[in-house]
């Protein structure tokens, strides 16, 4: 994992974070890669897309959902962020379309990532966030395919504790949830099988 500062410049806290997120133990089913950092919103950054497919299965599966998390660090501690850390994020998954026009639906999707900080005990301040849903019907000559809906998660928050690997579980945490996957106790593996 990387920064978009020049190699060898991190300062020690971005530097033990980086290790932190590297020793992150998640879920089969979550695959991660490192992509570029966005380079102008703070001095240190890392990103991370992921997929969450069926596990046991190859990756060319099915996707369930997928995402991305970043890491900003900024030791001025922009005034927005109430502290030098931010974590950003995207989560998005297919849904029954039956959830199209379920009134409960955004709220639901921001009491996943609450419950996902509250059950992972990650201490965080100044949240905030949307949850967008998207229905997509198709006419004419794609007039067959069935309308899809899609649920997309935007979030932001400020980690406070010392431990930042904490906050890409409660991200992994948060996929999954939009993924269908239950939660599992820990040390428990998923068996192999089909959402849909």
């Amino acid at each position: 994992m990387g920064t978009h500062s020049v190699p060898g410049e991190n300062p020690a806290e971005f530097t033990q974070a980086l290790r932190a997120l590297r020793e992150v133990q998640l879920r089969p089913e979550v695959r991660v890669e490192e992509v570029p950092a966005p380079s102008r919103i703070a001095p240190y950054a890392v990103a991370l897309t992921a997929e969450v497919v069926t596990a046991g299965l190859p990756a060319e599966d099915d996707e369930l959902a997928s995402g991305r998390f970043v890491l900003l660090h900024d030791p001025s501690a922009p005034e927005p962020w109430d502290g030098v850390w931010r974590v950003v994020t995207f989560a998005r998954a297919e849904l029954e379309p039956e959830l199209a026009n379920d009134p409960m639906l955004g709220g639901v999707g921001w009491s996943w990532l609450m419950d996902a900080l509250k059950t992972r005990d990650a201490p965080y301040t100044a949240e905030g966030g949307t949850v967008t849903r998207v229905v997509s019907e198709s006419f004419a000559a794609l007039g067959e395919r069935k309308a899809t809906v899609e649920m997309e998660i935007r979030a932001s928050w400020t980690p406070t504790g010392p431990d930042l690997g904490v906050h890409l579980q409660v991200w992994s945490d948060l996929l999954c949830m939009i993924a269908g996957l239950p939660p599992l106790p820990e040390g428990v593996v998923a068996l192999p099988g089909r959402r849909r």
